[in-house]
């Protein structure tokens, strides 16, 4: 039995590709760890969770340990080389789902694998566990026989520093969503979360893993800085906490419309300040060699991470230009990429050009996603207890959707949190795609320095915004690098109050990139006058807006 198993080990490993081969950790000197054998991946016909008689092995199917790759003999048997603390795993292939597992409802798709007695950490790390390998059970996947779009929900910084924000996360995201389920009918196909899931209070996974759990939806997540176990003496050992409740932290998932690729971004830079920079190390990248040398390319190819790729202020580093031209460069041959990030507590979107590095045929497009907290479940609450939490750029708190088509082309939407944008003063006027800003009274023939403005949550550089007053002509608003007036409003507000207005004050206004201005005339006859704006969504389509301002006489 031993010599089977070693020459089945032998011949999969000998049947891996190059780049896999080369990425292969090698055994510590003076031991002779074997690798697992004896993991097979099988078709779960029944899904029932077990092999049964006539559920076929599955040939072909890719195993990692997060560097290297192995793949399915003909029988579905795999070996993986030996690892110390890593996190084995599945790469799913489109037409499969996967069943759920037990202890957290997440997509049952890794192993983790610790011979070593873990380091003493306060939230526990990755307990020790003999090495091994596990059978992995795919489930044929009825829906993926239908067309039609792939339907993903993404979350960005959820959050959590207690039981209290738990409650707001399930309130003001998690059961909205819920009461729009039709049936039956499934929420999404998939869900992603862009990291801080919670705020360093690292036993709170179980309770936010129940809330996203009851969506019904597989959920895929990628660590953020404050998901780190910050006791651990390296960046090798700062995610253990993390990986023994969320399994690899780099990692592959295939979906017929698009592949799915989940980055660990945060490189941990203990006793430094900042104690993290935004970053990939070389294991990371023999992965993604490996795997993105046998990617389909007619496929849209999603990123998901947790700090943007593009630099948070001029002159200043916050992801390693070199980790970002080195992945640029195995990027650069797929023609379709979407970069997903989080981290900001802001949104905007980036085209990655030859300034950063892209040498793409066309610009690299990252979508940085606003915050389900928004600014950190700040500002005065709602009649329901919900704070409003609006984002620094005036972004309601929310979550996003993607919606990719089986030609690899996509749509973005962001959706406020009910409780969004409930405390910005009645100047403001604003639905699912923007926020109007208009004084409500001018004295008419005054020198017209007042204007109207418009946030566009998923407003672009180039996105077109027009005006209009009282039914006339359209006129285009013109993009301007200013705060969001009514989060000036509210800062001012919490200024003036001698009490705190909020557990948390709202978010310092800070210029945002999706903010336009036109100005207000005030030479037409005293009264009312209707605002209308318009905005063109390249994915959801024009979007209108309309608000009032009054022109009165007065004389001195």
């Amino acid at each position: 039995m031993r010599l089977r198993a070693s020459l089945l080990a032998l011949s999969l490993l000998t049947a891996m590709p190059t780049a896999a081969l080369a990425a292969a950790p090698a055994a510590p000197a003076g031991s002779a760890p074997s690798p697992c054998a004896g993991g097979t991946v099988f078709e779960d016909r029944n899904g029932n969770g077990r092999r049964d008689p006539g559920e076929p092995g599955l040939a072909g199917q890719r195993v990692s340990d997060g560097r290297s790759i192995v793949l399915t003999d003909a029988q579905g048997r795999y070996a993986l080389p030996p690892g110390e603390r890593s996190s084995q795993f599945l790469i799913k292939p489109a037409g499969y789902r996967l069943a759920a597992r037990a202890d957290s409802g997440l997509p049952d798709y890794w192993l983790n694998v610790n011979p070593s007695a873990p380091p003493p950490l306060k939230y526990g790390g990755m307990p020790q566990a003999a090495p091994g390998c596990r059978d992995y059970a795919l489930i044929p996947d009825k829906r993926a026989a239908r067309s039609g779009d792939l339907d993903v929900l993404v979350f960005a910084d959820p959050q959590t520093r207690n039981a209290t924000e738990i409650g707001y996360y399930r309130r003001d995201i998690v059961e909205p969503l819920l009461a729009q389920r039709k049936g039956r009918a499934p929420l999404a196909d998939l869900g992603l979360s862009l990291g801080d899931i919670v705020h360093d209070d690292l036993s709170l996974y179980p309770q936010i893993n129940a809330v996203t759990a009851s969506l019904g939806v597989p959920w895929l997540h990628a660590p953020g800085n404050h998901d780190l176990d910050f006791d651990a003496r390296s960046d090798e050992d700062s995610l253990l906490s993390y990986r023994h409740v969320y399994g690899p932290d780099t990692y592959a998932w295939e979906e017929a419309q698009a592949n799915f690729v989940v980055l660990d971004d945060v490189i941990y830079l203990p006793g430094s300040k900042p104690e993290y920079i935004g970053g990939l190390r070389p294991e990371q990248f023999d992965f993604l060699q490996a795997y993105l040398a046998r990617a389909d390319k007619r496929r849209l190819l999603v990123l998901a991470m947790h700090i943007p790729l593009f630099d948070a202020a001029p002159g200043r580093e916050t992801f390693r230009h070199a980790d970002r031209e080195r992945l640029f460069g195995l990027l650069r041959e797929f023609p379709h990429v979407l970069v997903l990030s989080g981290h900001s507590h802001a949104q905007r979107h980036v085209y990655h050009s030859g300034d950063s590095g892209w040498r793409g045929a066309a610009p690299l497009h990252e979508y940085n996603v606003g915050a389900a907290c928004g600014a950190f479940w700040s500002g005065i609450k709602d009649a329901q207890g919900l704070p409003d939490s609006t984002m620094s750029d005036g972004t309601p708190n929310g979550y996003a959707r993607l919606r990719v088509r089986g030609d690899a082309g996509y749509a973005l939407s962001w959706h406020p949190a009910p409780s969004a944008g409930h405390a910005l003063g009645a100047a403001a006027v604003a639905n699912e795609y923007l926020r109007l800003y208009a004084p409500k009274a001018l004295r008419k023939d005054s020198y017209p320095v007042r204007g109207v403005y418009a946030n566009v949550f998923m407003g672009r550089d180039d996105s077109r915004v027009e005006y209009r007053i009282d039914g006339g002509a359209w006129k285009p608003m013109r993009r301007v690098d200013q705060p969001d007036p009514a989060l000036l409003g509210e800062n001012a507000r919490d200024d003036a109050s001698a009490q705190l207005r909020g557990f948390d004050r709202a978010a310092p206004a800070t210029p945002t990139p999706h903010l336009w201005n036109a100005g207000l005339p005030t030479d037409l006859a005293a009264g009312e006058h209707a605002i209308e704006v318009r905005a063109f969504d390249p994915w959801q389509g024009e979007q209108r807006l309309g608000t009032s301002y009054r022109l009165i006489e007065a004389t001195q």
